[in-house]
């Protein structure tokens, strides 16, 4: 078997000129793996988890120096193609066929130097026959070129950030949205000539018109970007949901624009005002509990009057400052020009997006705080250092049972309505209640003599396991908490919110040993073969190969080690806000959220929006999907919730009978919608519902058939159950018990 040569960058820029090849070699001793060793779909399968190259619905892209990142068994596939091109080390891409037997070798000279090469030629070889067909572009005017070039190299490229720093600015100004026609030359120079813009190296430029000095700065209309909105925004909502607002919470909008939350929080019973430069602008600025300054920072064109307003709403906050800002996503708005730190859009308003990150640093670097993320340019800045302990904690605390009563003990159903809320609070924080923290505590020492006696009787009504397997929950709980309190300046046990300090000392020996463990337990989060086992052993989520997918709902179920992999990447970039499934990546430390609009009324829901965090560099990646992008799509819903979920046993039973047909047979193939809408044709099925129907036009004879099989295949898990059942009921000794 022929060697894979890795080359360095260097050599590559020396060996880039292309050599047509020899005809001649259409075939080859079979010193590879044959196609009938490497199935196609096994094929599909490497390139789909491959953890860099460029992933299309039929083929997949990789630099030729990055081969060596490739599964090994596809690293071999290759192999058998190059043997019989010679020239293929020469090439600078590799297109690997997801659909048919072939291999392309791509030869872009200029890759390095031109932020769009254009292809010179390529080589295509059927990787079955070992036919080898070449094709000539340097004659053609319209030749392919390409885009995104950090997404076909390693991140140790030397020229990596370049290209990824160029795609981000063109993402930004929304050059790349709508790729149809911008994957030749002549279309992309269309594009770039409708938006006005020229690319120099690796920079985008506005290009320069003869026009008056004065002309070149534009006239801003601020007030042209405050949106007449019909609900609350995104981060009034948030601060709502998260429980923010008190029975005598004020609340301050601080560019409230039309003043839509500023009316609704009102509206809701809380005392709400505002100030607004242009729509209020007599309107005097009130110290509130809660103040928003929502999508203002980012209409501001000049930096020194951006700061100063975020000084100011902090000055007046009392409470908690709610910040947001727009930040880079991958549907930004389309018709924008660079100007300043930001953009200008046709409207006139000055538009600054930032990256997540940024805008934290940005936000703790002006106000010396550190502001908490809770969804994409959504953040929370609390006045009380403690407050911001609580609310922390608070996110990390997994769900928990009350145990319930389980012997008749006099003494219990006496007092079970008084015992009702230290029931609840043991629950809740997995520990007897401090001095002031239960309000019945006086009440309840008349009875009991003290909550801890109280306790006793509980527990003999109930089942202790089940109150120690609470405790310990609420441990693991306070692990993934202070472990994650190491990214930042971890708090000293005085500092901690009471309620916390009494959680340490409840549950823990000691503030120093609960700092102990909780940092070998952030050290072994960096344990790749661990994270691996956790997820192989997980009870919640469905296993893929190289991913667990969880639903959002069941993320408090897992294991805590676990819960603390996904902390490290919401507690310093968030959410996405709208994400009802994560995934853990297992070949690389990546966490995606994921948006399936459609996860609770489609059995089979199609992906919209991801967001994945590379936790080695705190990198983060959008991306949107439509019909036409051929989306993802899920299958066996039941396995990413827990049991208790709603449509829990509609999906269950959903499942079974697409087993039973066959449906489910090969992932990588179902994978996306139209394989999944092709196997659906190829089986005669129809999904209405969660139910499943036979097609009326079906023919007869293969109808029969594959009724056939679907009875074999009950046949067999009836049999698999059955074996589980007497394994049940079997002692290890062979006896039954």
């Amino acid at each position: 078997m022929s060697h894979l040569i890795i080359f360095s960058p260097a050599s590559f820029l020396l060996m880039s000129a292309m050599v047509k090849p020899d005809h001649s070699l259409n075939t080859l001793e079979e010193v590879c793996p044959t196609p009938e060793q490497i199935s196609l779909s096994a094929i599909a399968a490497y390139c789909y988890n491959s953890q860099y190259g460029k992933l299309l619905p039929d083929a997949f892209y990789i630099h030729i120096l990055a081969l060596y990142t490739l599964d090994i068994q596809l690293q071999k596939y290759e192999s058998r193609a190059r043997s019989a091109a010679p020239q293929a080390p020469k090439a600078t891409i590799v297109k690997f066929s997801t659909s048919k037997p072939k291999i392309s070798y791509l030869f872009y000279p200029d890759f390095d130097t031109d932020p769009h090469p254009a292809l010179q030629s390529s080589i295509q070889i059927d990787v079955e026959t070992l036919t080898v067909t070449y094709r000539d572009y340097t004659d053609t005017e319209n030749p392919p070129i390409l885009h995104r070039k950090e997404t076909f190299v390693t991140p140790d490229y030397p020229l990596y950030e370049e290209f990824a720093a160029l795609t981000r600015v063109q993402e930004t100004l929304g050059l790349l949205n709508n790729t149809r026609g911008i994957g030749t030359r002549l279309g992309w120079e269309e594009r770039l000539k409708r938006y006005g813009v020229e690319i120099q190296g690796h920079t985008l430029i506005k290009k320069q018109t003869n026009i008056n000095a004065e002309d070149l700065i534009p006239k801003i209309e601020r007030h042209k970007a405050a949106i007449i909105r019909h609900d609350f925004s995104r981060p009034v909502r948030l601060a709502l949901d998260a429980g923010l607002f008190g029975s005598e919470t004020t609340f301050f909008d601080y560019g409230c624009g039309h003043g839509g939350d500023m009316n609704r929080i009102a509206e809701h019973g809380y005392i709400s005002t505002g100030w607004d430069p242009y729509y209020l602008p007599d309107s005097p600025c009130i110290p509130a509990d809660i103040v928003n300054i929502g999508f203002v920072i980012n209409v501001i064109e000049d930096q020194g009057e951006r700061r100063e307003a975020l000084i100011k709403a902090w000055e007046l906050t009392q409470k908690v400052l709610l910040v947001s800002a727009q930040v880079l996503i991958s549907d930004s708005q389309k018709g924008v020009m660079a100007y300043g730190d930001g953009v200008i859009t046709r409207r006139n308003t000055f538009q600054k997006y930032y990256e997540q990150e940024e805008l934290k640093v940005y936000i703790d670097q002006i106000l010396g705080v550190d502001a908490i993320p809770i969804a994409l340019g959504v953040y929370f800045v609390f006045r009380d250092p403690a407050e911001t302990e609580l609310f922390r904690a608070s996110r990390y605390r997994s769900r928990a049972t009350t145990p319930k009563v389980r012997a008749c003990i006099q003494k219990f159903e006496e007092h079970r309505e008084l015992l009702a809320p230290l029931m609840a609070f043991m629950t809740e924080r997995g520990r007897i209640p401090g001095k002031g923290e239960l309000p019945q505590e006086e009440e309840i020492c008349q009875h009991f003599s003290s909550l801890r006696r109280a306790f006793q009787v509980i527990i003999k009504a109930t089942d202790s396991e089940e109150w120690e397997a609470i405790a310990d929950k609420r441990r693991q709980d306070l692990l993934v908490y202070l472990a994650l309190t190491k990214f930042s300046h971890r708090p000293r046990l005085s500092q901690l919110p009471p309620a916390v300090q009494e959680d340490v000392l409840g549950l823990y020996s000691s503030y120093k040993q609960a700092c102990l463990d909780a940092d070998q337990m952030l050290r072994s989060v960096g344990n790749t073969e661990l994270i691996i086992k956790r997820c192989h052993e997980s009870k919640i989520g469905k296993k893929l190969p190289n991913s667990l997918l969880v639903h959002i709902s069941a993320l408090q179920s897992l294991d805590p080690f676990l819960r603390l992999y996904e902390g490290c990447a919401s507690r310093t970039i968030g959410r996405l806000e709208e994400a009802n499934v994560i995934k853990f990546h297992l070949k690389t430390p990546k966490i995606s959220y994921l948006f399936y609009p459609d996860f609770d009324n489609e059995p089979h829901p199609t992906l919209y929006r991801s967001m994945t965090i590379d936790l080695r560099y705190l990198h983060v990646t959008y991306k949107e999907y439509d019909v036409d992008d051929d989306p993802p799509i899920l299958h066996q819903l039941e396995t990413l919730v827990n049991p208790d979920y709603p449509l829990y046993d509609k999906l269950a039973k959903l499942t079974i009978q697409e087993e039973d047909r066959g449906l489910l047979e090969n992932w990588q193939s179902i994978s996306h919608l139209s394989g999944w809408q092709k196997c659906l044709k190829e089986h005669f099925t129809i999904i209405k519902g969660y139910k499943l129907y036979w097609c009326k036009d079906a023919d007869p004879y293969k109808l029969k058939l594959f009724k056939s099989a679907i009875n074999n295949r009950k046949k067999e898990r009836q049999k698999a159950m059955e074996l589980v059942e007497n394994d049940a009921v079997v002692g290890t000794d062979g006896e039954e018990n």
